[in-house]
């Protein structure tokens, strides 16, 4: 691999800023964030990332190249937590098993906001229609984990409020943010983000670095947590993602996907959900243990995929597509 990508990446002011989070934990600085900004910025992000995804996605229409990635990106979804969870049965229980493959099969919508800083950085373009992949493959695996564990519990009667479920799935403010500003930048086009451009545009960058600071001081509390989760789930949390973006950029090769479009794809398939899925499954499946599929998600994989993942996948698109 092509260290200069790594490096290259590392010296970004965003994941420099994550670092620097973690550095504050592990001297015990008093570093500390007020719990509604990380909240706000997170909705930010959200929002903006869905609506220039929805502009872009009016200009280039639906082609039958984003339907097919679409299509993936739903297949992936649902298969991801199927093949996984029975790697993880192998040392957990059914409900460990199937919250933490609910957890690979979702994504991670920061690391997909940090590959889009990191193409726009190198000069790749990329298509505003992966944010709709990126809606898309936000909430399939918790209906999938949730079926898992219905089938694979001892007596296969267990029995949760779907309508519940369902609702935390799909109509989470995660998801409903985005969806609901993809749609109006669909609807408003260019000219809205002509409108909104300053706003979406010029404080994008800014955001997403005070947000991953925010994100490193978290990471680096959860680590402590690794200490219940043992060498398994950890080689789990590193090689699952390199598993998961292989086989995303086999089909992103097959379907023809330019290099950027790879990339954010390989890149959904890689991530892990430490949001959507956690409080859901906190929900549905209490007898899941929320220090194994949170600490594996924040504090192994997605340090991993932003530090290293990322170049990674990036090498590998060079290797094959060129």
């Amino acid at each position: 691999m092509d260290l200069s990508l790594v490096v290259s990446n590392i010296l970004n002011p965003p994941i420099l800023f994550f670092f620097l989070g973690m550095t504050a934990v592990f001297v015990k600085s008093d570093l500390e964030i007020p719990a509604p900004i990380p909240k706000l910025f997170s909705l930010y992000l959200l929002f903006a990332i869905g609506f220039k995804g929805g502009v872009e996605l009016i200009k280039s229409g639906v082609t039958q190249e984003v339907i097919l990635t679409l299509a993936a990106a739903m297949m992936m979804a649902c298969v991801v937590p199927i093949y996984t969870f029975f790697i993880l049965k192998w040392k957990l229980d059914t409900y460990d098993a199937a919250a933490i493959a609910a957890t690979y099969g979702s994504i991670s919508a920061v690391t997909f906001i940090t590959a889009s800083a990191f193409l726009t950085e190198l000069a790749i373009p990329f298509d505003g229609y992966m944010v709709a992949a990126l809606a898309l493959m936000e909430s399939p695996a918790i209906i999938v984990g949730l079926i898992l564990v219905n089938i694979f519990t001892a007596d296969g009667k267990r029995e949760f409020s779907w309508p519940e479920v369902l609702q935390e799935a799909f109509l989470n403010s995660s998801v409903f943010l985005l969806v609901g500003s993809l749609l109006i930048g669909v609807l408003t086009g260019e000219r809205g983000g002509k409108v909104l451009e300053p706003f979406t545009q010029g404080l994008f960058y800014g955001v997403l670095t005070f947000f991953l600071l925010d994100m490193g001081l978290v990471a680096a509390r959860r680590i402590k947590d690794l200490q219940k989760t043992g060498v398994f789930l950890i080689l789990f949390a590193i090689l699952i993602p390199i598993l998961n973006a292989g086989i995303g950029l086999a089909i992103a090769k097959l379907i023809g996907m330019p290099r950027g479009d790879s990339l954010l794809f390989a890149v959904l398939c890689a991530s892990a959900s430490y949001i959507a899925v956690p409080a859901a499954m906190r929900m549905t499946v209490p007898e899941a243990n929320p220090s194994l599929y949170v600490s594996t998600a924040l504090a192994v994989t997605f340090p991993f995929n932003i530090i290293v993942g990322i170049p990674l996948y990036l090498y590998g698109i060079n290797l094959f597509w060129s």
